[in-house]
C-alpha cells in the first residue's frame, strides 16, 4: 500500500465515519438520553463488530452475495425491518428512568452484532476492501484496512456519542427528550432511503 493509496483511505474511513449514519444516528440519541457512560457499551460494540465486519468481507463473505443474489436481497429488508424497530424504540425511549421508553442502551453485544444488518456498514466494509486493498499481499492488507477503521471509527462515534451527552441539560425537559427522540427516530428511517431507493431500480 503507497503512501498515497494509504492517506486517501484514512480520509476515506474518516469521512465515512463521522458522517450521519444509522450508528451514529443511535449513538446521538443514546448519548442524550443515557449519558457518555452509559453508551460506552454500544459505542465499542459498533467498532468490535465493524472491524470484524471488515474482516469477513476482506476475507470473502461480500463475495456470497455475488453467488447468492437473494442474501442481498435479505439483507436489505432485513436490515430495513431491524432499523424500523429501532427507530420505534428510539421514538419511545424518554430517559433511563421514564415509563414505557426504553429502560437501558443498547448492549456492547447487540451493538456488534447489528453492524451485520446495518446497510452502511456493509457499504463502508465492501468499499474499502474493493477500492483500497492491493492484490499483492491482499490478506496482510485487510488487517491493516480493519485496524485503520478502529482507530479511525472510534473517535468519531465518541463524538456523535459526545454530542449527545451534551444536550442532556437542554433535553431534561420531558418534552424537549420526546421530540429530539422522534426527530432521531425520524432520521434513522430517512437512512432508509437510500436501500428503498436501491430496490425500486
Amino acid at each position: 500500500m503507497t503512501s498515497d493509496l494509504l492517506t486517501a483511505f484514512i480520509l476515506y474511513a474518516f469521512v465515512t465515519s463521522i458522517t450521519p449514519g444509522p450508528n451514529n444516528t443511535m449513538l446521538l440519541a443514546s448519548g442524550a438520553n443515557y449519558g457518555l457512560w452509559a453508551t460506552m457499551p454500544h459505542l465499542l460494540g459498533i467498532n468490535l463488530g465493524f472491524c470484524i465486519l471488515v474482516l469477513a468481507a476482506g476475507f470473502g463473505i461480500g463475495g456470497l452475495f455475488t453467488a447468492f443474489p437473494f442474501l442481498h436481497t435479505l439483507l436489505r429488508y432485513g436490515g430495513a425491518a431491524y432499523l424500523l424497530y429501532l427507530a420505534w424504540k428510539i421514538a419511545r425511549a424518554g430517559g433511563p428512568d421514564s415509563e414505557g421508553g426504553r429502560d437501558r442502551p443498547m448492549t456492547f453485544f447487540q451493538a456488534a452484532a447489528f453492524q451485520w444488518v446495518n446497510p452502511k456498514a456493509w457499504i463502508m466494509a465492501i468499499g474499502a476492501i474493493a477500492t483500497y486493498t492491493p492484490v499483492d499481499g491482499f490478506f496482510g492488507y485487510v488487517l491493516v484496512v480493519a485496524a485503520i477503521y478502529v482507530l479511525a471509527n472510534g473517535p468519531c462515534l465518541l463524538v456523535w456519542a459526545a454530542a449527545g451527552t451534551a444536550l442532556r441539560g437542554f433535553l431534561s425537559e420531558p418534552v424537549r427528550l420526546r421530540v429530539f427522540n422522534v426527530v432521531m427516530a425520524l432520521a434513522l428511517v430517512a437512512s432508509l432511503y437510500p436501500i428503498l431507493a436501491e430496490a425500486g431500480r
